[in-house]
């Protein structure tokens, strides 16, 4: 999980403004104060979805249940060749390559399911409240959090059942979050949602393991395929699964159509696992224009126009 949050539309936070009447002496209208975040308060739409919902929870349930049988049936089959597609650069010049499944003895690497954390197998909960509660993020409390808020954590819906139908298949989930204050409040939370024991740079690896302080998680990938034959990746960011996906240089909808269309677009669902994520993070950036192209901007009197094609995916 990237942990950069973006502007968060919070229904009550904005100030209500006094009347235009002015004081006798011609003073200023006064600003009335902000109301009272409540527990009463509704909260905010996307941590709604997220956390409260039963939406939410279905579609975790359905991409964890989709992950496990794809491992399993992977566990049948012939041992794989090769790792799934990842942000590994330095193999491919198309930024997502491939490593082999075998040491360099010729020995059979043990099968693996690389994971974010944050929001992919664990949901923040303690956290996102203090947010909610009209609090911001900061370094200092998202370093605190890290520490010691791991009795505040929920697994994410079907994690428990879908970690333990992989262990049972013989794979190993390995955890790769942009988590970097405390090894050990990452394992603590991970264990606390019954979720099993995570050693750090076994099977759980921080931000800057790789020897860089980046967020960026090739470097942490290309580790860990060192070790395992990595079968399938999951997260709730695209950069989970390659690094090219966060180019800066490229816009909202050329993002998109990377993710949406050829070669990428065949591995969703067969290697590659998303999990919603609308509170926070690169997928809810975007100004009006830049997520509502000119072809699609309608009002009423604009004149009727063919239906565009639709995504060609894998073409």
């Amino acid at each position: 999980m990237q942990r950069i949050f973006k502007a968060l539309a919070l229904a009550g936070w904005a100030l209500t403004m006094a009347g235009c009447a002015q004081s006798m002496t011609g003073g200023e209208p006064s600003a009335a104060p902000a109301p009272a975040i409540t527990l009463e308060s509704a909260a905010p739409d996307s941590m709604r979805w997220l956390y409260g919902s039963g939406e939410a929870a279905g579609v975790s349930i359905q991409t964890w249940r989709m992950l496990a049988d794809y491992a399993e049936s992977v566990t049948r089959g012939p041992a794989p060749a090769r790792s799934v597609a990842m942000g590994l650069p330095q193999n491919v010049a198309d930024g997502v390559g491939t490593v082999s499944c075998r040491r360099a003895d010729g020995t059979a690497k043990p099968l693996a399911i690389v994971f974010d954390v944050d929001e992919t197998v664990i949901l923040n909960e303690g956290y996102e409240y203090f947010l909610a509660t009209g609090n911001t993020y900061s370094r200092e409390t998202w370093e605190m959090w890290e520490r010691i808020g791991a009795a505040q954590v929920s697994p994410v819906p079907g994690a428990v059942t879908g970690l333990r139908r992989l262990r049972a298949a013989g794979v190993t989930p390995v955890f790769n979050t942009n988590r970097q204050y405390s090894p050990e409040g990452a394992a603590r939370a991970i264990a606390m949602a019954g979720l099993g024991e995570a050693v750090h740079r076994e099977t759980l690896f921080l931000r800057g393991d790789d020897g860089t302080d980046s967020g960026d998680k090739d470097g942490r990938r290309a580790l860990i395929a060192e070790r395992y034959c990595v079968i399938a990746l999951a997260g709730d960011n695209l950069g989970d699964f390659a690094d090219i996906f966060n180019d800066d240089t490229r816009g909202v909808q050329a993002r998109r159509t990377l993710a949406a269309r050829g070669d990428y677009a065949q591995l969703w669902g067969q290697g590659w696992f998303a999990f919603p994520n609308p509170v926070y993070g690169d997928s809810i950036t975007g100004t009006i224009g830049e997520v509502y192209p000119e072809t699609h901007r309608w009002k009423p009197g604009t004149p009727r126009s063919d239906a565009p094609a639709i995504m060609n995916e894998g073409q």
